[in-house]
């Protein structure tokens, strides 16, 4: 892991396509813009890991109980 030290206002760029900018310091806090391409996809950790984990339980999903509950045919 790299470890920076950076004060506000301050940049910080991942590869020619995202820009980090130290946005306000507070007492507790960092506040960051991210400057990303729209295609690339942005998550706070607490809710990538829900996402992760909803995507785990529908990959479990029984398909022939689904395709029941909807009606549809084999």
């Amino acid at each position: 892991m790299l470890v920076l030290t950076r004060k506000a206002n301050q940049i910080v760029n991942i590869g020619d396509d995202i820009r980090i900018k130290i946005v306000e310091i507070g007492n507790g806090y960092v506040k960051l813009g991210i400057e990303a391409p729209r295609e690339m996809p942005i998550y706070r950790e607490e809710l990538y890991e829900k996402l992760k984990q909803l995507n785990q339980e529908a990959a479990k999903l029984d398909m022939g109980k689904l395709k029941d509950f909807l009606g549809l045919k084999e």
